[in-house]
C-alpha cells in the first residue's frame, strides 16, 4: 500500500494529498489543472465505446460533454496506482505524460488516491460517488439467453413472425427466457400503441408468450414523430419537446415549436425530460402498455446525448448529458430494462447494452474490452450487444454469414453477466456450428449460478461481475491483455476472439485447473488448442 500520492494544479501550486481516498478539489473552473501521476500509472476513462484504447496512451484526450458515442459514460478516470478523478458534471482531459491535463470543467474536480491498485480505486469511487442500489435488474436476464427480433424481423415486427421466432425458440432445443420485441412493433414513433395491421390481437400474442415461459419487453424510444399533428398538438400545450431557439424568440418561454432532429429513422421531435409534464406523459404510456397488454419491460433505445443540440431550448435549461441521464430514470421502474446509453447511472439495477457491433472479427474483439469498461464504470449488469453483431445485411444473404464468427461471439457471452441471440442460429449456421452454440449455452447454464451471485453481490458492493487481469492482478504486466477476463475473482476466461483454433493464455500466479481438467502452474503463457465448440476456462485453486 502506497501512503502518499502527488497532485498539482496550476492554479494552487504542488500539493501533496495522502492516499486514504480522501477528495481533493481545484478551486478554479476556468483554467486548466494538471493532476500529477504515480510513476508508470497508467488511466482508464469510464468512456465505455472506447474501451479498446485503455488504458490511454500518451496524448489520448476526450471530452465527456455531450457525446456518448452510443454507449454509456461516467465522469471518472481510474489509474492502476489508485488515482482517481471524478466530476460531478462532464469536463475534457488529455493524457500528458506523467499528468493528466483537465479542461472545460463545469464544477470542481475532485481526485486523490485510494489504495495502489486499479481496484481499490474503482472500490473508492463507487462508494463514495455512485453507490450500489443494492437491487439488481430482473435475474431472468441473467438467468436464461435473451432474445430480440431485431435481426430476424427488422423493420417489419409483426405478430405473426413474433410467435413463429418465439416457437422456433423452444423448438430448437433453446431455454425460453426474456423476448424483446424491437422496432415498429408501434403505430409510429409517440404513438405507443401496437399496429393493428401487423398486430392484430397483441393480447392474445402477450397471453400466448407468456404461456411459452416468456417475459416481453418492448422498444421504445423518446422521440416523436413530427408528422403526428394531433399527438404534437397536445403534448406542445406543456412544451414536451426540445424546442427551437430563434432570433426573435430566444428564450424557452418565447420560442413557440419543436426543435426537429435527425436521427437514424429520421426526422423527430424530441421528448424534453427536464419538463414534468413530459415525464408525465411517458409514465402513463409505459404504465398503460403493462396495464393493457401485461408487457413485462422496456427496452429503452437513444437518448444519447448527441441528439440534444446546443441550439434547442429546454425546460430546466439542463445539458445534453443531463438528459441522457433523466431518461434513464425510467427504467429504474422496471425490473426488465435495457439502456444503450446512460449517464452517471453507475450502481443502480440498469441493464446496459454495448453499442451495436459489427459482423465482423475487428468488432469481436472489442467485446471483452468495452465490458470490462461497464464494468470500471459502474454498469456491472451488461450484455455484450448481439450474438454474431447487430449488422442486419450481414444476415440477409447466407453467403455472407461468417458462421465460425458467430459461434465465437456466442463463446464470449457465455460466461458474461448477459448474453442475447437476435439472429435466429437455426438459420443461418449448418449443423457442426449450431451445435457448438447449444454447447456454448450449456456452458452459460452451468455457470448460471455463481454468475447470479456475482450479480447479486455486485448489487451490493459495486464491484465489476467481469473484471480486466489488471484488476484482479495488480502490477503483475497485464495492463494491455484484453482477450481475457475474470468472471469473478477466480475464474480465468480464454475465449477465441479471432479465427482459427489456436491462442495463447496468459495465466497469474497460482495453480489452474482447466476446463477439460488439466492443470497449469500460473505466472506463464501457455499455447491451447480450442476447437470450434470448446470455450477455455480456468479456475483458480486456492
Amino acid at each position: 500500500m502506497k501512503l502518499l500520492c502527488s497532485f498539482t494544479t496550476i492554479i494552487a501550486g504542488l500539493f501533496l494529498f495522502g492516499c486514504f481516498g480522501i477528495a481533493a478539489q481545484t478551486n478554479q473552473l476556468s483554467q486548466s489543472k494538471f493532476i500529477s501521476l504515480l510513476p508508470g500509472e497508467k488511466i482508464w476513462p469510464a468512456f465505455v465505446r472506447d474501451g479498446e484504447n485503455f488504458p490511454c496512451t500518451n496524448g489520448y484526450r476526450w471530452d465527456f460533454y455531450g457525446n456518448n458515442r452510443g454507449n454509456q459514460m461516467q465522469p471518472l478516470l481510474l489509474g492502476n496506482h489508485g488515482t482517481w478523478i471524478w466530476s460531478d458534471e462532464p469536463f475534457a482531459f488529455e493524457v500528458a505524460g506523467d499528468r493528466i491535463i483537465i479542461s472545460n470543467a463545469k464544477v470542481e474536480i475532485q481526485h486523490g488516491c485510494a489504495g495502489d491498485s486499479l481496484a481499490t480505486a474503482q472500490k473508492y469511487v463507487s462508494e463514495h460517488f455512485f453507490p450500489p442500489s443494492g437491487k439488481t435488474p430482473d435475474e431472468l436476464l441473467f438467468a436464461k439467453p435473451q432474445y430480440n427480433t431485431w435481426i430476424e424481423l427488422n423493420y417489419n415486427q409483426n405478430q405473426t413472425d413474433v410467435l413463429k421466432y418465439a416457437h422456433a425458440i423452444l423448438a430448437n432445443g433453446f431455454s425460453p427466457g426474456v423476448l424483446m420485441i424491437d422496432d415498429t412493433w408501434q403505430e409510429d414513433y409517440g404513438l405507443w400503441n401496437f399496429h393493428p395491421g401487423r398486430f392484430p390481437n397483441p393480447k392474445q400474442m402477450m397471453d400466448e408468450l407468456h404461456q411459452m415461459g416468456f417475459k416481453v419487453m418492448l422498444w421504445i424510444c423518446p422521440f416523436v414523430s413530427a408528422d403526428q399533428a394531433r399527438l404534437v398538438r397536445q403534448l406542445m400545450k406543456d412544451k414536451c419537446f426540445l424546442i427551437q431557439k430563434t432570433v426573435d424568440k430566444p428564450t424557452w418561454d418565447k420560442a413557440t415549436d419543436p426543435a426537429i432532429i435527425k436521427w437514424w429513422n429520421g426526422y423527430s421531435a424530441l421528448l424534453d425530460f427536464s419538463n414534468p409534464s413530459a415525464v408525465r406523459w411517458f409514465n402513463s404510456e409505459l404504465d398503460r402498455l403493462v396495464k393493457e397488454y401485461g408487457v413485462d419491460g422496456f427496452k429503452f433505445d437513444a437518448g444519447d446525448m448527441y441528439f440534444y443540440p446546443p441550439d434547442a431550448l429546454n425546460n430546466q435549461g439542463v445539458s445534453p448529458n443531463r438528459q441522457c441521464e433523466l431518461y434513464a430514470q425510467f427504467g429504474l421502474r422496471f425490473g426488465l430494462n435495457e439502456y444503450r446509453a446512460c449517464w452517471k447511472m453507475g450502481g443502480q439495477p440498469l441493464a446496459q447494452r454495448l453499442h451495436d457491433k459489427g459482423h465482423n472479427w475487428s468488432d469481436v474483439q472489442k467485446l471483452i474490452p468495452h465490458m470490462l469498461t461497464e464494468g470500471l464504470a459502474g454498469y456491472p449488469f451488461s450484455c455484450p450487444d448481439l450474438i454474431g453483431g447487430g449488422d442486419l445485411e450481414s444476415f440477409a444473404d447466407l453467403k455472407q454469414v461468417n458462421q465460425e464468427l458467430v459461434v465465437r461471439s456466442a463463446q464470449i457471452h457465455a460466461l458474461m453477466p448477459m448474453m442475447q441471440f437476435s439472429v435466429a442460429p437455426w438459420r443461418v449456421l449448418d449443423a457442426q456450428h449450431l451445435e457448438a452454440i447449444k454447447q456454448a449455452v450449456k456452458i452459460r447454464d452451468k455457470f448460471t449460478p455463481p454468475i447470479l451471485s456475482l450479480a447479486r453481490r455486485s448489487a451490493k458492493t459495486g464491484e465489476p461481475i467481469v473484471r480486466s487481469l489488471e484488476y484482479a492482478f495488480p502490477h503483475q504486466g497485464y495492463d494491455e491483455v484484453k482477450d481475457e477476463f475474470m468472471l469473478g475473482d477466480s475464474i480465468l476466461v480464454a475465449p477465441m476472439t479471432a479465427k482459427g483454433e489456436h491462442r495463447q493464455v496468459i495465466l497469474p500466479k497460482g495453480k489452474w485447473v482447466s476446463d477439460d481438467g488439466k492443470n497449469y502452474e500460473g505466472d506463464t503463457t501457455y499455447d491451447i488448442q480450442v476447437p470450434l465448440n470448446c470455450l477455455p476456462y480456468f479456475r483458480l485453486l486456492k
